[in-house]
């Protein structure tokens, strides 16, 4: 019975894989900031789903996803969808600070401590979900969109590494477009998905062990042309804030 961990299971996306992994029978760690938030998982699945409050910004998050592991008897797979990101037209310090520290800080902080692990084990698969903000910079949200290229950068060297040490790790980007969630409910965003929609698809994702997966077919159209844009025209290009 394959065990996994998911890092920002109390909403969205998170929560709705989590339903998924333990509904085809998966063990599952359920982690994040608002643990009440999972308490409907744990009452339907007691003798499948665990739990633990993690901030995963915070000095206590690698030890916090240690216990978790070991309460579990084990990790097989660790699926990290915790982050946050917020359109940022007047380039307010704090939020962008805040975005760098959960999406860049916390992501490392956790992906080396499952990748540890995982490596002591004999291997397993890190899935990560990064975005498609990661393909450019975007002047409505400058550091959402780097940290989530941060975060695809950072998979791609952790499996050179795993493959440099023989580590046998697998690794996932998941890279959703707009999705309804809390993070985006309040704007008026194109194509916008919906969690459950975009959880099944990551399942699959993870099941089938693809190294890249960008959901939806839209979304992959719309990188693949957004890629072919030069430098020099993008940033000439005028993308105001989504009211």
């Amino acid at each position: 019975m394959k065990r996994v961990v998911i890092v920002g299971a109390t909403s969205g996306i998170g929560y709705e894989s989590a339903k998924i992994f333990l509904q085809q029978g998966y063990i599952v760690g359920l982690a994040g900031r608002r643990e009440d938030n999972l308490k409907p998982l744990l009452q339907e699945f007691p003798e499948k789903a665990y739990s633990k409050q993690i901030d995963i910004t915070s000095p206590e998050a690698p030890q916090r996803l240690t216990e978790l592991i070991e309460d579990m008897g084990g990790m097989d797979i660790y699926l990290h969808i915790s982050g946050i990101g917020f359109q940022n037209i007047n380039l307010d310090n704090q939020i962008e600070i805040d975005t760098v520290k959960t999406n860049c800080l916390g992501l490392t902080q956790m992906a080396t401590t499952a990748y540890h692990y995982l490596s002591q084990k004999g291997g397993g698969q890190i899935a990560v979900v990064s975005s498609i903000a990661g393909t450019k910079g975007l002047g409505i949200a400058p550091s959402y969109s780097a940290t989530k290229r941060y975060q695809s950068t950072y998979m791609q060297s952790l499996a050179q590494l795993s493959r440099m040490r023989n580590d046998n790790i697998l690794f996932t980007d998941i890279r959703p477009g707009f999705v309804d969630t809390p993070l985006l409910r309040s704007a008026n965003y194109p194509m916008k998905m919906q969690a459950d929609y975009v959880a099944k698809k990551l399942y699959k994702a993870v099941l089938c062990k693809k190294r890249v997966a960008i959901i939806d077919w839209r979304y992959s159209l719309l990188v693949f042309f957004w890629k072919l844009i030069p430098t020099f025209l993008w940033e000439r290009l005028k993308i105001v804030k989504t009211k």
